[in-house]
């Protein structure tokens, strides 16, 4: 099977990656519907992630939702694994176009990518909710910026992380710009990704390419689908088949 996927990059021309959650479980982030993932994981808050990680709670709860998200969404000392490593060096060799994320760690520009479409943002950039104001990370983390965990602007204004929450829409740019990539690749890579998360996993059926390759440790929606199947670690797969 590797050696399929081998002569599927070196014939590609245009490749776009598709890839969620299970990306950068090899770099310590826990997924979120995995036996170890955070839907899983035994909590004290008496609510689902999906709960917490809603706007209206965010709004209305942002003590419970900071604590919540600190804890479990931000990975600062996490460093891109094989397959973030991988597709860097695809899209420097002139052979992948874009990847196109679910995940909000930005591993994937860690590793060296440029061309990433963040579908769901990034834990990364934060914005204050009165005058637009941005921030970093690190100013989020720091103690000395919030108020019983949550932080705030020097205006008075409460700080949102760019993160697409629960009840909130895609940015439309970024969707363009991904279903664009999608539908002008010859071959599409969906890896880490069980897509049962909408309408994120929908972006797939713009592909009208030649090869569907999916690399999944579980079954997929679009296997029976695919042109190559592989149910592997995608760090170990990527990272063999991409030198």
């Amino acid at each position: 099977m590797y050696e399929s996927l081998k002569k599927i990059i070196d014939d590609a021309k245009k490749i776009v990656f598709f890839g969620g959650a299970g990306v950068s479980t090899e770099s310590g982030i826990p997924d979120f519907r995995s036996e170890t993932g955070l839907y899983n994981a035994q909590q004290n808050y008496g609510m689902s992630p999906e709960e917490m990680l809603d706007i209206g709670f965010f709004e209305s709860s942002p003590v419970t939702f900071y604590d919540y998200y600190k804890k479990n969404l931000i990975a600062a000392d996490a460093q891109p694994n094989a397959a973030h490593k991988a597709l860097a060096r695809l899209e420097e060799q002139g052979k992948l176009t874009a990847v196109v994320t679910q995940n909000i760690d930005g591993l994937h520009q860690k590793a060296g990518s440029r061309n990433v479409y963040e579908l769901h943002g990034s834990v990364l950039r934060n914005r204050c909710k009165w005058c637009g104001k941005s921030f970093s990370l690190d100013y989020i983390m720091d103690e000395a910026n919030c108020r019983n965990g949550v932080p705030y602007c020097p205006c008075g204004g409460i700080i949102k992380p760019e993160v697409v929450l629960y009840g909130e829409m895609l940015d439309e740019d970024c969707i363009n710009g991904a279903v664009k990539a999608i539908s002008e690749a010859d071959v599409l890579i969906v890896g880490g990704t069980s897509l049962v998360v909408y309408p994120a996993a929908g972006f797939v059926r713009y592909f009208r390419g030649d090869k569907l390759v999916v690399i999944n440790k579980s079954s997929t929606g679009i296997d029976s689908e695919a042109d190559l199947v592989i149910h592997d670690p995608i760090g170990q797969v990527l990272g063999s088949c991409v030198l």
